[in-house]
């Protein structure tokens, strides 16, 4: 399963290598990745905000880097063989004049635009537009969106789809509260949803130095990573010495949609914001550093007398 999985991202991969494949099918901005696996194109991110508004029986919305694709799907969008392919047929009867929107143009340029490509069906020949509405061109289009309707509601029925994995290294902690006599023995608890990961104890230190690095899979509808800090004992229930909630989305969302972080230099594509609804020290910033998305953040443990924790993100497409 898996080994037919790698296979199937690296057939897509491929087919985005293709040179008609490297520019958005409807607005030609460059280094698109998101894909309509139905129609058979690949889109930039604005153009696919729009796509997913058509709804998924006309265009079924998926990223070429975060989202799990079938064997199916992968060998629609190779038998359309790409942009330039599916463009002939959507755009085979612009009228002289009109203007296809480019990567700077508005939200509003664009909807009409791919409205009128794939939902009205305007620039087809008119022997290949069908009446429903619906964008498939074929019966064996037809009959893949119905097998692809079938297969995905069956394997989402007791399982959860996950969209890529966040590393967390737990550094240090600083000032950490007393447990024990004069000291404790920390460790550190991380957990996100059904998944549980555990630091080393740290005997007899109140500002200890761990620098592990622990995955954790995240779930589709992820919530909030949980951080516990415990005072191990020997004898006796371990003590809790504070803990944390951290919001993941400000770094899932900047990763996402920045695609392929391979292709930018070092910068800063997003943020979470400190303030008095959650743990931050100060602001976290959202890097890309060195082709990977980083965020470095210090959190005040709650619940408790006094400590610190220090953490570095990293987020992981589901593709690497």
């Amino acid at each position: 399963m898996i080994g037919r999985s790698f296979t199937g991202r690296r057939r897509l991969k491929d087919l985005l290598l293709q040179s008609d494949n490297r520019f958005c099918a409807d607005c030609n901005a460059p280094d698109p990745k998101w894909a309509s696996a139905n129609i058979g194109v690949f889109i930039c991110l604005k153009c696919c905000g729009v796509h997913r508004s058509l709804g998924t029986h006309i265009s079924k919305v998926l990223s070429v880097t975060l989202d799990e694709w079938s064997d199916d799907e992968v060998d629609a969008m190779i038998e359309v063989g790409g942009n330039a392919s599916a463009n002939s047929i959507y755009e085979a009867y612009i009228p002289e004049g009109y203007i296809k929107p480019g990567p700077d143009a508005s939200h509003e340029q664009r909807a009409k635009f791919i409205r009128s490509k794939y939902e009205l069906q305007e620039f087809l020949k008119p022997s290949l537009r069908i009446v429903s509405g619906k964008s498939n061109l074929s019966s064996s289009s037809k009959s893949f969106m119905d097998s692809f309707k079938s297969t995905s509601s069956q394997r989402m029925e007791g399982m959860v789809e996950f969209i890529g994995i966040v590393k967390v290294k737990v550094i240090q902690g600083t000032n950490l509260a007393i447990r024990d006599i004069k000291s404790s023995d920390p460790y550190v608890i991380l957990n996100l949803g059904q998944q549980t990961v555990q630091t080393t104890v740290v005997r007899s230190n109140l500002n200890p130095v761990w620098n592990e690095e622990h995955m954790l899979s995240v779930p589709e509808h992820y919530g909030q990573l949980k951080l516990k800090v415990f005072d191990h004992d020997t004898f006796s229930a371990d003590d809790i010495m504070g803990e944390a909630d951290i919001d993941l989305q400000p770094l899932i969302t900047s990763a996402m949609a920045f695609g392929d972080a391979g292709m930018f230099g070092d910068m800063q594509i997003g943020k979470w914001l400190k303030s008095d609804d959650n743990a931050l020290v100060e602001d976290s910033p959202v890097n890309i550093i060195d082709g990977k998305v980083k965020q470095m953040i210090s959190l005040k443990l709650q619940n408790v007398e006094s400590g610190e924790m220090e953490l570095e993100l990293e987020w992981i497409p589901l593709d690497q």
